[in-house]
This record gives C-alpha cells, structure tokens and sequence, in this order.
C-alpha cells in the first residue's frame, strides 16, 4: 500500500475549493479527443475511471451515446463495479500514478471490455518532479541529517508496457508526452502542486510539517540546480499513454518464429538495386 487513497479524495476536494490548476488535465484531455478521433470505430458504452473532475465529459459525451463516470469515492478499495464483457472502450486522465494495484486494475479492465474494446489512459509518470525530488532530498540531508519520502515513485515506459502485457492486452501500445512547465520559483510550485491535487499522499509519508528552514533551503537549491538565465525555475512532468484491445479474432497476429519466407540476411548480403 504506496497510497493513500482517502487523503488523495481529499486533496482533490481541497483542490477544487482553491480553484484547480488543469493545465495538465486539459493538455490530456485534448490529446485524448485526437487520438480517439484516430480511432474509426462506434464504441456504444464508455466509461471514465477516477480522472479528477469532469473534465473528459464533455468531448466524450459528444461523441458517445453512454458515459460512466467512476469516481474516486465509488472505488477507493479499487475494485471496479462493471460487469464482466459490459464496456466497449475505458478512458482515464490522470489518475493510474495514484493505484496501489495498477496490474489488478489492469486486469479488472480488461475483463469489463467486449472483444475488441479498448482502453486508453494517460498516467503521470517517467522523470515527473525529478527536480523537485532531488532538491528535497539534498535540503532535508543538509538541514535535518535524513531523508523523508516526499515524491510518489512514478513507473517508467517499459514498465507500463508490461504490464498491459500481463493484464491480457492485444496490440498495447505506449508512448511519453514530455512536458517541461516554467515557474517562478518553488513556492509557485508547490502551490500548483496543492492546486492539482497532488500533494503528498504516501502511506509512508513524513506526518509533521515541514521546517521553514528545510523549505527555503529546498528553494535555494532548486533555483540553483534548475533555474534558467531568466531566473525561473524548470519543472519535468512525463505524460505517459497507454492503450490496449481486448482480444479479438479479427485483429492482426503476429507471425509465428521461423515463419518467414525471405531471409533478412540474404537480403543485406545482396544489398539495394541500383
């Protein structure tokens, strides 16, 4: 158990009470429309799984006869109540980095897609506030003689891949948006951070507030490390895309080993024609 989920609930309430910060929500949520408009199929029940906010309704409701909104407060255990074989396509923003049991999930998803039903997601993941994590860190060393947990671990590419792989996905497919955001310092970044809803939220997280002098320490470092000439600092957020099918008949297999009837090797050996 990595998260606590209850806190994140909350923190996004606390969010949307400061007024949200949804520049990355609505990157995805562009991103996400386009992709789906690549895809030339019907899909007749969709649903949405815990992205924050309502912000995929709109361009989802007004391609798709039926959406499902799940919400954070209807699954906190993640356990997903669809039935098996009962959704065509599953979409989800932002909200895979926070799962405890994101191959479970997976795996939940995959059973609840018909043949040839599709989930596409986007999960924050890669290098995200690696400044931020390595600032804390050399801070905290500096002026408390430790270290404490303060930045969610995040999955990489070929871990995601994976595990589709494993959750029974056909054709996975999975790609990185590298996204560097520029703030005026790391007070303004942590206040976007408080306004995204994603602050803290480890099971293992330091529960006393932090020193004032650990804090401006951090700051002082991060404006050293990662600061442009013009003074403001560089923050690294990695989107990562996911998608996969349910197993279907008509969809391409991939050719059994040795089944091939030109040899790649000959092929060099004999070199282009001119």
């Amino acid at each position: 158990m990595l998260f606590d989920r209850a806190l994140l609930r909350a923190r996004q309430r606390r969010a949307r009470k400061l007024g949200a910060a949804d520049f990355l929500l609505d990157r995805v949520a562009d991103d996400m429309e386009e992709r789906l408009h690549a895809v030339l199929r019907d899909f007749s029940s969709v649903a949405d799984v815990w992205t924050p906010g309502d912000i995929l309704r709109g361009p989802i409701r007004a391609r798709f006869k039926t959406l499902t909104h799940l919400g954070l407060e209807d699954s906190l255990d993640e356990v997903l109540p669809f039935q098996p074989g009962s959704l065509d396509l599953v979409v989800s923003a932002l909200a895979f980095q926070f799962v405890n049991d994101l191959p479970g999930v997976l795996a939940q998803i995959r059973r609840a897609l018909r043949p040839d039903g599709l989930l596409l997601a986007a999960m924050i993941g890669g290098d995200t506030l690696t400044e931020l994590r390595q600032c804390f860190a050399a801070a905290e060393a500096e002026c408390e003689g430790g270290v404490s947990p303060r930045v969610a671990p995040f999955a990489d590419l070929r871990d995601v891949g994976g595990l589709l792989q494993r959750a029974g996905f056909a054709l996975p497919v999975t790609d990185l948006d590298h996204i560097v955001v520029r703030y005026d310092n790391a007070v303004a970044l942590m206040a976007d951070l408080r306004r995204m809803g994603a602050t803290n939220i480890l099971v293992e997280r330091r529960r006393t507030p932090t020193r004032r002098a650990t804090l401006l320490r951090m700051a002082q470092i991060y404006a050293e490390r990662f600061a442009d000439p013009d003074g403001r600092i560089r923050v690294t957020y990695d989107v990562i895309w996911l998608s996969g099918w349910a197993p279907h008949e008509s969809q391409p297999k991939p050719l059994q080993p040795g089944s091939a009837k030109a040899s790649l090797e000959e092929a060099v050996k004999r070199g282009p024609k001119v």
